[in-house]
């Protein structure tokens, strides 16, 4: 039975990092990971780019952490996303930072994110070990770390970073929660974050469904610059400016993920999309007055391709109830703003999550109050420490989730 300082359960993000952390500071450190390789879902974030962090200071850091972000204040201000991007520097890794701050790395290869800190593992003899770990035991002086192979590791102390459910291919299949679980650890509920969301149909203004207009006849259409809303019971939620994609089962994309965040169920919440978001009414009716002049014997379904992504056209005059063959010079004033109503008031009714194994992270995990934020340290066991998703902390996307891991790492590989 081999003994360490340290075992880490989890190579992934926080692990690596707290494994890094420990190792520097002089402790014999073992990262027991069940995949065949570290950091498995490092290598598809950021669309296999890996959006390391976000080029911002504490408290815009703690602002994008809906979930429990004053938890991580401490663990932000001893690591924050400028630290972790010398971090990276200083590993020989180049970043740069592209809309909304988003980090990432220079060559646009989440793989290199990996090889980095491999390498860097490599460099502080820290053992790998590729097993699951099957059960984890605390004696009277160590934790005792049973392997599925059968192997037994003891450690002084013992940090679960093994992160939450999501992306359960990568590994994430909530081993984390099992092991809080049997050390006493209250876990919160859990539910899919940055997660797309299912629409079947585009409302009226009276909130009712237009059966004929199902939402998967936009399947592909990217919108760009667009506003969301999310309301429920006429009070909004969220708003959003962005990017957001149309699918087969409802929507997608940026703002989407991040309104995801802010849902902690769905029932009976609409989703508003203002086409048009740099126009006021006033100037889009202007807009419209200007394009109708000028094309005065063009048909409407033609003039809108001047307004809009060609794919949408069809299901735009349905929602108009406006015959797409009118010519402009015969468009009434009333018809004019009920178009230009409906490019700022696209509704749609949300149904629900997709399933947790589409999301981007958890949301719920081992809950905050029983962990010592300075330290990341259990409250009830001495020796445990916990970072990265496998915690009751999540943020929005943007590389707020990752600066999570990291600085959680940081701190717990330090603090033992």
């Amino acid at each position: 039975m081999q003994t360490y300082n340290v075992a880490i359960i989890g190579g992934g993000a926080a692990g690596m990092m707290a494994a890094i952390a420990a190792s520097e500071n002089g402790k014999k450190v073992v990262v027991i990971e069940k995949n065949k390789q570290l950091g498995k879902k490092l290598l598809i974030t950021g669309k296999g780019r890996c959006n390391i962090t976000n080029y911002c200071d504490v408290k815009e850091l703690i602002a994008n952490c809906p979930r429990n972000g004053r938890f991580m204040t401490n663990a932000f201000y001893h690591f924050n996303s400028f630290q972790t991007i010398d971090f990276f520097h200083n590993l020989g890794l180049q970043t740069k930072i592209e809309r909304g701050n988003r980090v990432f790395p220079q060559s646009d290869k989440a793989s290199d994110v990996v090889k980095v800190l491999q390498l860097k593992l490599t460099e502080l003899k820290v053992d790998i070990i590729n097993q699951p770990a099957k059960k984890l035991v605390k004696t009277a002086k160590v934790f005792a770390v049973q392997l599925q192979n059968g192997q037994n590791i003891r450690a002084e102390k013992l940090i679960i970073a093994t992160g939450g459910k999501s992306y359960p291919a990568t590994g994430s299949t909530g081993d984390g929660y099992k092991f809080a679980k049997s050390f006493g650890h209250k876990l919160t509920r859990f539910q899919p974050s940055l997660v797309p969301l299912e629409a079947k149909y585009f409302i009226d203004t009276n909130q009712k469904n237009i059966p004929q207009l199902n939402v998967n006849q936009l399947q592909g259409l990217s919108l760009k610059n667009v506003a969301i809303e999310v309301w429920h019971e006429n009070t909004k939620l969220y708003e959003d400016f962005g990017e957001m994609l149309f699918t087969h089962f409802g929507v997608s994309g940026p703002i989407i993920l991040s309104a995801s965040s802010h849902l902690r169920q769905i029932n009976s919440h609409l989703l508003k999309i203002d086409l048009k978001p740099a126009l006021d009414e006033a100037k889009l009716d202007k807009r419209l007055v200007r394009e109708f002049e000028q094309n005065s014997n063009k048909q409407l379904q033609n003039i809108l391709k001047n307004l809009l992504p060609k794919k949408m056209i069809p299901v735009f005059l349905q929602l108009v109830a406006i015959n797409p063959e009118i010519p402009a010079n015969r468009i009434t004033k009333a018809q004019r703003k009920q178009i230009g109503w409906q490019l700022k008031n696209l509704w749609l009714k949300l149904e629900k999550f997709r399933p947790i194994h589409e999301a981007i992270i958890t949301s719920g995990g081992v809950e905050v109050s029983q962990i010592d934020p300075q330290t990341m340290e259990s409250k009830l066991v001495p020796g445990l420490y916990f970072a990265g998703e496998v915690l009751d902390v999540d943020a929005y996307t943007g590389g707020f989730n990752l600066q999570i891991a990291w600085s959680s790492g940081f701190v717990a590989g330090n603090s033992v």
